[in-house]
């Protein structure tokens, strides 16, 4: 009785065993019209994880890009972040199936038991696959779709000429590294969904193209963004406006007045403070600089230029006019006292006249100058362009040999 119940428990675990083998043979791809529904055939599973056969045409995989959302724009770290929606479509023919005998229109399967595209970012700093476990649906024809979420923060090479005011493209290349380009190809399309517009940069415009010249099957979403400039010119443009016309209506303080020297000072140390932060907050670039930083150099050398003129020329007439009396001497009592401003009587006047005569022409120039440099600015603005200089990997790109 004992071996007879041994030899029964022996016999049930070969057939649990067995069993299981079975079920994990399942897990692995179904291959061919009846692979999806007959088990027979664990061996055929496996065909599925490669790239389906087109004949001599590679296999043309759709692709829709819904870009959802654009959250961060960092021109200073050239970086953008966006929300990405991938809705991938293929034929499959190996996962048909004979309608008439399993009526099921379409199934659903886990993503890594049959061959889908893998991709590489190329300009990608970090890559986020929202769902690790996407799966894929397939219909009666073999006809498979499969969406991706993914959110990523690429490089992106911002055009800051006109900063503000500046317009960039954003590229983000795709490439499926496992495959060739005689077996798979690409044909993209791009969906802007974003609904919310309250934000600094804007998406106006969304174009996908293919790469030529690659050994690897690619495409590429280019994403154009446009600076809507309100904080940009509130917070740079104002006050360095502000200074520069606070600085001509200084001139109106008579030559002579220890303000005016005062009151130049404090508007050359408030604009180097702000030139200061003004540096840190600019990007900067190898090739093409913001012209704004040239435009606020140049208020700069205008103030101090000011400054220096209103020292120098209250210094020459400091010299030239006479010093109190010796020995404490008083004057007479019959004698008017000078005002501020007015040589003492019996003193030449030339060197005072000399001094303002040429402090008058000096402001007269510098008010001049200021107007011409907003309206020169203002045409550089409209018509400057600037080619930023070649990458170093545009020489050997990819799928190209390096330039000797």
């Amino acid at each position: 009785m004992a071996r007879w119940l041994l030899l029964h428990l022996t016999l049930l675990w070969l057939g649990t065993t067995r069993l299981l083998g079975q079920g994990r043979s399942l897990h692995t791809p179904w291959v061919g019209q009846s692979s999806l529904f007959d088990l027979d055939f664990p061996q055929k599973a496996r065909g599925t994880l490669q790239i389906p056969d087109n004949g001599s045409a590679p296999l043309l995989v759709n692709v829709q890009v819904f870009v959802s959302n654009v959250f961060n724009v960092d021109i200073l770290r050239y970086t953008l972040s966006s929300v990405l929606l991938l809705r991938l479509s293929w034929l499959d023919a190996r996962l048909a199936w004979n309608a008439s005998a399993h009526p099921q229109r379409a199934v659903t399967l886990p993503w890594d038991s049959l061959w889908t595209p893998a991709f590489t970012i190329q300009e990608a700093l970090w890559v986020d696959w929202q769902d690790q476990s996407p799966r894929a649906r397939v219909e009666q024809d073999g006809h498979v779709e499969l969406y991706l979420a993914l959110t990523t923060e690429t490089n992106c090479n911002f055009e800051l000429l006109h900063f503000p005011r500046d317009q960039s493209d954003c590229s983000l290349s795709f490439y499926a590294l496992s495959n060739t380009v005689a077996e798979l190809e690409f044909q993209a399309a791009a969906v802007n969904e974003i609904v919310g517009a309250k934000r600094e940069y804007v998406v106006r415009d969304l174009k996908t193209q293919a790469l030529p010249q690659r050994l690897v099957p690619c495409f590429q979403v280019t994403v154009s963004l446009q600076n809507t400039a309100l904080k940009a010119i509130v917070a740079l443009l104002v006050p360095g406006e502000v200074l520069l016309w606070a600085d001509v209506c200084g001139a109106l303080l008579p030559l002579r007045a220890i303000e005016r020297i005062a009151y130049k000072v404090t508007l050359l140390l408030g604009y180097l403070v702000f030139h200061s932060s003004l540096v840190q907050a600019l990007p900067s670039s190898s090739s093409c600089n913001p012209l704004l930083t040239h435009y606020f150099t140049v208020l700069l050398l205008l103030l101090c230029l000011s400054t220096m003129e209103t020292v120098l020329l209250a210094g020459l007439l400091a010299t030239r006019s006479p010093g109190p009396a010796p020995g404490g001497e008083q004057q007479d009592r019959g004698s008017p006292v000078p005002t501020p401003g007015e040589p003492p009587r019996g003193a030449k006047g030339s060197g005072r006249s000399w001094a303002e005569a040429a402090d008058h022409i000096f402001v007269c120039v510098y008010v001049a100058g200021v107007v011409c440099s907003q309206f020169v600015f203002t045409g550089i603005w409209m018509w400057a362009s600037c080619k930023s200089d070649p990458a170093p990997g545009e020489a050997a790109a990819h799928g190209r040999q390096p330039r000797l």
